[in-house]
């Protein structure tokens, strides 16, 4: 659901504002929003449409609302001596009062549930007021997010205690003349009112879903006859956007993360296997040329591999396993030793369910291109080591096949195993860290620590089933 909105702003030093949001319809409807800025002073955002003063420089303003079916009707409105009878009888001074009164009537079509209220942060207070959109992006099992051009926000509801009125071109104390001269009566008519508001707060990106989708038909080359009779839907950038709830610069960048590549306009993820005949075509060419892995050339690259894969397929193994640079008006790729070796172990591990830790290295380090070095620290959130065991085991854990959850994340990492170091379980869940947040606030919040053999290990602070 996309919404445009159109912001003005009359506070003073600060940016707190109002939105009134109009939905018309579920599931992509649009919203339009209107804010409005009334922080004074830096005190905090106020969300109120219409308030009572009584302590602004020793004057106020009285605002009255009436709801009787008499003046709905068009009745006779309140005249001057009416409201300073009403004064007298609340026993209020018109001299601490300003005295210009709004007399606030419901208008033919006000009502609670059609109208909503948005706080929004300075920032997304910005956006609006620079023409660009926010978008409410779920789907009906989802919870709601909104996002920016490069930020996500969790959507909550937040009650109220006093109800807040929609008033059009209600004029704030400020706005009024406090010339005892000019009593005037302002008649407005309340267009709606709410006893809530949505509030925003910033959350992590829900990018789980987006290799998911893509694994479901990953792309095996250009001969592969799967990918040719293949019913399994392909994703443009505008499908993504329509179904990953994250931001359109956070999407974009997870792609880069997960080294997808656009193939005949749609987002693709390259099957393990065909990732590592493109990485094996390269390595072994680097091998044959004697080239440093430092300077690798693009163009030399192509000429000698275009006849066994498409170029563009050549060019991104690359970018995925390389730094790009250009020297001398050529362009040339420096080879990532911790990338290959990482992807190198996890094809010698997928399809063991463990291996003899000191077998692995030595096969490991056999398999990587000459001239690389493997370390164990390169496996950090793609294997894990059972020190436990006799021999000393290594298999495969992915940080990609845990659950995205917080809760969920850590039950399934005690499942696997009950107690875990911190230097063990950091790399599986760093990434759920929110900004600002530390490894060990987490583990404070979702572990139990304790002693074991001098060192100190957390476990589940619930029973694990």
């Amino acid at each position: 659901m996309e919404m445009e909105g159109v912001a003005r702003s009359s506070g003073r030093n600060g940016a707190g504002m109002e939105a009134v949001e109009r939905s018309s319809g579920r599931n992509g409807a649009g919203m339009e929003a209107v804010a409005r800025s009334s922080e004074r002073n830096g005190a905090g955002t106020e969300m109120e449409a219409v308030a009572r003063s009584s302590e602004q420089n020793g004057a106020g303003m009285e605002m009255e609302a009436e709801t009787r079916s008499s003046e709905r009707a068009g009745a006779a409105l309140r005249s001057r001596a009416e409201v300073d009878a009403t004064l007298q009888t609340a026993k209020l001074s018109p001299a601490e009062l300003l005295p210009a009164v709004h007399c606030l009537s419901f208008g033919p079509q006000a009502g609670g549930g059609e109208c909503c209220l948005l706080q929004l942060e300075p920032g997304l207070c910005a956006e609006l007021e620079a023409g660009r959109s926010l978008v409410i992006r779920g789907e009906k099992d989802e919870h709601a997010v909104l996002c920016s051009k490069d930020k996500t926000y969790d959507m909550k509801i937040a009650d109220t205690s006093n109800m807040l009125l929609f008033v059009p071109g209600c004029k704030m104390p400020e706005e009024l003349n406090a010339d005892p001269a000019s009593c005037n009566i302002i008649h407005s008519q309340i267009a709606g009112f709410s006893k809530n508001y949505w509030e925003l707060r910033r959350c992590r990106p829900k990018l789980k879903k987006l290799r998911k989708l893509l694994m479901e038909d990953p792309y095996e080359g250009p001969d592969s006859q799967k990918d040719q009779t293949s019913t399994s839907s392909k994703y443009t950038t505008e499908d993504l956007l329509n179904v990953i709830q994250a931001s359109e610069e956070e999407i974009l960048h997870q792609l880069e993360v997960i080294d997808a590549c656009k193939i005949e306009g749609y987002w693709r993820i390259l099957d393990f296997d065909y990732e590592m005949k493109l990485l094996s075509h390269v390595t072994q060419l680097i091998d044959s040329e004697s080239w440093p892995l430092s300077k690798v050339p693009l163009c030399a690259c192509l000429e000698e591999l275009g006849s066994l894969e498409p170029r563009e397929m050549i060019e991104h193994i690359l970018l995925s396993y390389g730094r790009k640079y250009v020297d001398g008006g050529e362009v040339f790729f420096e080879m990532r030793e911790d990338k290959i070796c990482r992807a190198i172990a996890q094809m010698l591990l997928q399809n063991a369910i463990k291996f003899n830790l000191s077998e692995f290295e030595e096969v490991w380090q056999q398999s990587v291109p000459e001239g690389m070095t493997t370390r164990l620290d390169q496996l950090q959130g793609l294997a894990l080591v059972d020190k436990s065991s006799r021999p000393e085991t290594i298999f495969l854990l992915k940080v990609e096949d845990l659950p995205e959850d917080n809760q969920e994340r850590f039950n399934s990492l005690f499942g696997i195993r009950e107690k875990w170091t911190e230097v063990d379980i950091t790399p599986y869940i760093q990434d759920l860290c929110a900004k600002k947040q530390t490894v060990g606030a987490l583990l404070t919040k979702y572990a139990r620590s304790s002693m074991l053999n001098g060192v100190k290990v957390f476990n589940s602070r619930r029973p694990i089933s």
